[in-house]
């Protein structure tokens, strides 16, 4: 029997359907709100152990709690990570591979958008510092506990916003060039997809394959930096403050990445762009609210890339 189809209106749990997990460990970072939450409810659901990695330990705690509550499953765990932070982040990977579990399933889904110019407390402009090389330096850490799993698959979260940047590997950073909130988002979520491209073609060998997903527009704590006359501007919100009809519930966003983490049509399958549960074709100004950039997934970029992500964590 093929597998059932989905689409842009599906939902986690909708996806996971079927999908038993018994023994399989997951990792979600963010999986305290957003789609985060969703991510980790349909994978304990599945009966998977799902850590829930965030930096807010009160929230992180109480999001376990309640969802521990909800699903009638004890398997579900914080974990405290700022991926802000790479001293944090060694502290969450030594702290796991001390627990000697195979990771099967890591979902890097956290992520920051449109930020004012900050930078991480290793000197990283925020966005790129974050969404990338935190996840970089997390998922490269794991990966004795990734290589001893059967099958491991890594599902990077990225945005359409690639679009708005390729990665400036002559200043990545923006010490030199106009800061731009956008173009640093942009920056990032690109990198995402060639840490993907770069991941499985380097993994590979080990059975492991990365892809990256696009989860649609969700209205989330991912606006924060976003005015309402910005969000106006660009179509998400009317006047009145109804939010576009494009835009998804959380439990839809989340449903591209559970789709990444078990659907059988992508065993084997990696350094892939996905979005509303189907690999994503070439971005068209015909279609201009899907498709990935070819710059995204371009393969002597993604090991670029990989090269100056492992020089920039050595140095930190």
């Amino acid at each position: 029997m093929a597998e059932k189809k989905f689409g842009a209106k599906s939902t986690a749990l909708e996806v996971i359907a079927g999908h038993d997990l018994s023994g399989r460990d997951a990792i979600v970072t963010g999986g305290a709100s957003g789609i985060g939450v969703e991510t980790v409810r349909a994978l304990a659901v599945a009966g998977a152990r799902v850590v829930l990695a965030t930096r807010d330990r009160a929230k992180g705690d109480s999001v376990a709690a309640t969802l521990r509550k909800e699903t009638a499953r004890d398997s579900i765990e914080f974990r405290a990570l700022d991926l802000a932070s790479l001293a944090s982040v060694r502290a969450f990977v030594a702290e796991y591979l001390k627990l000697k579990r195979k990771l099967h399933i890591l979902i890097n889904n956290a992520g920051i958008m449109a930020t004012p110019l900050a930078y991480t407390a290793d000197g990283f402009e925020s966005q790129f510092g974050t969404n990338h090389l935190g996840h970089f330096a997390l998922t490269t850490g794991l990966l004795p506990a990734l290589k001893a799993a059967d099958k491991a698959r890594i599902v990077e979260l990225t945005s359409i916003g690639h679009r708005r940047s390729d990665v400036h590997f002559d200043d990545l950073n923006f010490h030199r060039r106009p800061y731009d909130p956008w173009d640093a988002y942009g920056q990032s979520k690109t990198a995402n997809v060639l840490f993907a491209v770069g991941a499985t073609e380097r993994l590979r060998a080990d059975s492991i394959v990365a892809n990256a997903v696009h989860p649609g527009g969700i209205m989330s704590g991912l606006q924060k930096y976003v005015s309402r006359e910005e969000q106006i501007k660009m179509g998400w919100i009317d006047e009145s403050g109804t939010v576009n009809p494009r835009f998804k519930s959380t439990e839809q966003g989340a449903a591209t990445s559970i789709w990444a983490a078990v659907a059988s049509e992508l065993e084997g399958v990696g350094g892939r762009y996905l979005e509303d549960c189907s690999v994503a074709k070439p971005w068209s100004s015909d279609s201009p609210f899907s498709g990935v950039m070819p710059y995204a997934l371009d393969a002597s970029h993604a090991r670029q890339l990989w090269s100056v992500s492992e020089e920039l964590i050595a140095q930190s």
